[in-house]
């Protein structure tokens, strides 16, 4: 049997398109909490901004964006804190669909948050894991920059596969139906500026990698309180908050 193993231009397809795009976003926003009333006021802040519910909210917002429509929502806060939300979807533009084949269309999104306090640390992390796993025409690529708005991002790693295949109209494996040099494509150039991105691709294996560490900062805005950017004890945090940035990226074991 034949087969086309990459993307190599407008091909005509016969049938559903099986391809199955899954995205993953996760993402890390960090905090100075110089003493215990500090970390406190961190960690309201994140459930405030972040619960289950509005996670789902975002959730929903993607859906919207890559035109899916939402069948079934579950989400949960946890002690004494994260939250997780699920929500299957759909495309239904077509008629005479089953539930079942509907669902097949366009799979789930999950997003799992994990805040990281350290009673002996003063850098708190909050990480944010998104998955967008969908079916057929539409890359879950599309969602990328609305996810940047709806949160604070100081290192981003975004992996994208698309597995399984489709066929062309004379019966060929088709491995790829859309052209991808690097996820950084999909991102608006507004957003890559306050960025240092790393690209990793294995465009035989349709795999890609995209990592992004923050190099705009606002120092201010990394402290709980109005504080002194120019202040030498300052600076030493927000030292120690890009060291715990970098090491992320490139992957650097602690001391």
């Amino acid at each position: 049997m034949k087969r086309i193993a990459a993307f190599d231009g407008p091909i005509k397809l016969d049938g559903f398109n099986n391809l199955t795009k899954a995205l993953s976003f996760n993402l890390y926003d960090f905090c100075v909490a110089r003493n215990e009333k500090e970390q406190e006021a961190y960690v309201k802040y994140i459930y405030d901004r972040y619960s289950a519910s509005r996670i789902t909210e975002i959730l929903k917002g993607i859906c919207q964006i890559i035109e899916a429509n939402v069948l079934a929502v579950s989400d949960q806060d946890y002690d004494p804190w994260g939250a997780s939300s699920l929500v299957l979807m759909s495309d239904i533009k077509g008629s005479g669909v089953s539930e079942v084949n509907m669902h097949l269309d366009k799979s789930h999104i999950c997003a799992h948050t994990y805040p990281d306090f350290r009673e002996d640390g003063k850098v708190c992390t909050f990480r944010v894991d998104i998955d967008i796993a969908t079916c057929g025409e539409i890359s879950p690529l599309r969602a990328l920059n609305y996810m940047f708005e709806a949160f604070e991002s100081d290192v981003v790693v975004s992996d994208y596969v698309v597995r399984g295949y489709t066929r062309d109209t004379q019966g060929r494996k088709v491995f790829m139906d859309h052209e991808l040099s690097s996820i950084q494509d999909y991102i608006d150039p507004k957003i890559l500026q306050d960025y240092h991105c790393v690209d990793l691709a294995l465009q035989s294996e349709n795999i890609w990698q995209t990592k992004m560490l923050r190099t705009r900062m606002d120092e201010a805005s990394y402290f709980i309180e109005d504080v002194d950017t120019k202040d030498p004890q300052i600076q030493s945090y927000l030292k120690l908050v890009k060291e715990e940035m970098r090491s992320l990226v490139f992957m650097w074991p602690e001391s």
